[in-house]
């Protein structure tokens, strides 16, 4: 991708924050950023030098609020005393454990915050944002531990991005990890001097749950999308009845996303001779076949929440105070509260989890003679094994799916001497609903794998033609089981197949992330 991405000049979306972390599209600040920007700042230095008290600047942060920084007149202008607060912020708060960030996620953490900016109320400087932007188009990734935020502004994560900026601590790049002084010497930049609420700014915000959550979103529209053709290829092995998928069942309860959903699968259908009449098993199919449409359509509706609560964060300003130009206002408010952003993922792990105890109930129907008609566990030979153990991957499957839908709790250990007393959590949410998600992926390329195996065996007449095709395109991929074998290579190689954009190429699709 050779486009710039004009952060400031259109909404960012999902799309342009996949394509950023994956490197493939540098970022520019739009005209109208910068000016935001430096009016921004350009109000803060005048109300540091009117005397206003500014939380975070001319005193302390958090339980500390009471403390003043800045007593006197001269002090207000007293440049290294200011640096000195901001530079200390980031560095106090680089207290991150665990499992460390990939770049990708560091570049889409790095965006978010940028996005933040361009909204023209944190007060941040624009060489400090320029820095920021720097790092990402010079693919100089922090080593951001993940473990730390409770999700009322990202202090830990962000911090170590900001001391990252100054110079301190060690980053990623190409490939190797290196101290970041190091690297800004190779790469000919310079640390960034933190100058009035710079510091702050640079933490003061849920970037990292938002930037991680809007990878998820897309991670899973993909996802979604090509379990969609998973169901479709278990409706013609099955041999299903579609007579839940028909307009006038939606016509008759109009639920949210029911009738497109159903539509959408009814199309995928086209062609096929299930819509011919009698060409059903049964007249009533198990639930986890009647029930696709609705329960996927409640997946769907979900996530279309979720992106609009992260899409609503990605073009607006969490930063606490904000330092509002236009009405010349230091306003302390509490938009650093993800509370709307956690729930919406809550609601999209547990819409998932209901559609994966109906995927692993379809792919244990197809190996069942008695349910599906075809060989006990797929397999033409008595004697071998088939897919029967399988199954036992399936249900743990299906169960950690289930664990990591749980919601968190709301009730969080108050910190900052009691002072903070509530948390989100949102980092919580997207971290154990990305875990869910990989279960989930492996759990589509089984049905996938089962689905393609039944087709096989299966004697009735030829599917319509997106089964045939996609069918054909797991072929390719893995072949048929006939003599028992390994299975975990299969299932790696179509996992990884499903999640590349190429899988999905020239097909309309159920969720847009665009």
């Amino acid at each position: 991708m050779t486009t710039t991405l004009f952060l400031g000049d259109a909404p960012l979306t999902l799309d342009d924050v996949r394509a950023v972390a994956d490197c493939g599209q540098t970022v520019a600040l739009g005209a109208q950023a910068q000016q935001a920007i430096s009016a921004s700042f350009d109000f803060l230095l005048h109300s540091i030098s009117a005397g206003k008290h500014i939380y975070g600047v001319t005193t302390g942060l958090g339980a500390n609020v009471d403390t003043t920084l800045l007593h006197t007149q001269n002090d207000r202008h007293d440049e290294d005393l200011l640096q000195a607060i901001q530079r200390r912020i980031p560095l106090a708060r680089a207290v991150g454990v665990g499992q460390q960030a990939t770049p990708a996620q560091v570049r889409a953490i790095m965006l978010a915050r940028l996005a933040g900016f361009v909204q023209g109320a944190s007060g941040i400087s624009l060489p400090v944002a320029q820095t920021l932007l720097a790092f990402i188009n010079e693919g100089i990734h922090p080593r951001v531990p993940l473990i730390g935020s409770i999700g009322e502004a990202d202090l830990a994560p962000l911090a170590h991005i900001g001391r990252a900026l100054i110079g301190d601590g060690e980053a990623e790049y190409q490939g190797t990890v290196a101290p970041v002084s190091a690297l800004l010497n190779q790469t000919g930049l310079t640390p960034a001097p933190l100058r009035g609420k710079d510091g702050l700014a640079l933490v003061s915000s849920n970037a990292a749950s938002v930037g991680l959550a809007a990878l998820l979103l897309h991670d899973a529209a993909r996802l979604m999308n090509a379990h969609a053709g998973a169901i479709a290829l278990s409706f013609e092995a099955f041999r299903a009845n579609i007579s839940p998928l028909t307009p006038w069942a939606a016509r008759m309860r109009p639920a949210p996303q029911q009738a497109k959903t159903a539509a959408y699968l009814l199309a995928l259908l086209e062609g096929s001779p299930l819509l011919q009449p009698g060409s059903a098993r049964s007249l009533q199919d198990p639930l986890s076949f009647r029930c696709v449409a609705p329960v996927l359509a409640c997946v769907c509706h979900a996530w279309l929440n979720a992106r609009a609560a992260v899409e609503l964060e990605l073009n607006s300003a969490d930063d606490n105070p904000g330092l509002l130009a236009e009405s010349e206002q230091v306003l302390a408010n509490a938009n650093f509260d993800a509370t709307h952003l956690a729930l919406a993922l809550e609601s999209l792990g547990l819409a998932l989890a209901r559609h994966a105890a109906c995927s692993g109930e379809r792919i244990m129907k197809l190996m069942s003679p008695a349910a599906s008609g075809l060989p006990r566990f797929l397999t033409r030979h008595a004697g071998q094994t088939g897919f029967a153990t399988l199954q036992k991957t399936v249900s743990a499957l299906v169960s950690d799916i289930a664990h990591h839908a749980q919601p968190l709790s709301p009730l969080t250990m108050p910190v900052a001497d009691r002072i903070e007393d509530y948390a989100s959590q949102a980092m919580g949410v997207v971290a154990k609903t990305t875990r869910l998600l990989e279960s989930l992926h492996y759990l589509v390329a089984i049905e996938l794998l089962v689905a393609a195996q039944a087709l096989d065996l299966q004697a009735s007449p030829r599917p319509g033609r997106y089964a045939t095709a996609l069918h054909d395109k797991i072929r390719a991929r893995v072949a048929p089981l006939d003599e028992d074998r390994a299975s975990a290579g299969d299932i790696s190689v179509l996992a990884d197949a499903i999640m590349q954009p190429e899988w999905l190429a020239g097909q309309t699709v159920l969720l847009e992330t665009s």
